[in-house]
């Protein structure tokens, strides 16, 4: 537990989890809110729902590569067409879970150096955020 900031709050942590389904739904309510904070759970149970969904689309991709091979291409593209519709909400997520450790959404630029980068941020998402509110807002709330 963090000691309290001089002149800020206590606000204790939530006490429960985000679930899973939730998580998924406000990844993608806000598909382009880069304000505010993310929790843990809302951040790893999004990146959980859009790689189960990649996984079942390249395997029904594969599955349909033997059946018919125009099948094959529209699973394909599909397959395309999820990542590409992925990109903001993950990136959005990605942001507001730096805001809950106090962290500009511009540190996500340190993915760009060599080994470290991702490295450093993953060490940054798995870390608990702060207990306080910050200048990005209030403590995430783990509810819709």
């Amino acid at each position: 537990m963090q000691p309290q900031m001089q002149g800020m709050p206590h606000v204790a942590r939530p006490a429960h989890m985000m679930s899973f389904m939730d998580a998924t739904k406000s990844c993608l309510q806000q598909y382009v809110g880069f304000s505010g904070r993310a929790s843990r759970s809302e951040y790893w149970f999004a990146y959980l729902s859009f790689m189960v969904a990649v996984v079942g689309m390249l395997i029904l991709t594969i599955i349909s590569a033997f059946i018919i091979d125009v099948l094959a291409t529209l699973m394909g593209l599909l397959t395309f067409g999820l990542y590409i519709g992925g990109f903001l909400p993950l990136l959005a997520v990605s942001v507001r879970r730096l805001h809950d450790l106090g962290k500009s959404g511009w540190m996500m630029l340190v993915m760009f150096i060599p080994f470290v980068g991702g490295i450093l941020l993953l060490v940054w998402f798995v870390s608990d955020g702060e207990a306080a509110n910050n200048a990005y807002g209030p403590v995430p709330t783990n509810t819709l």
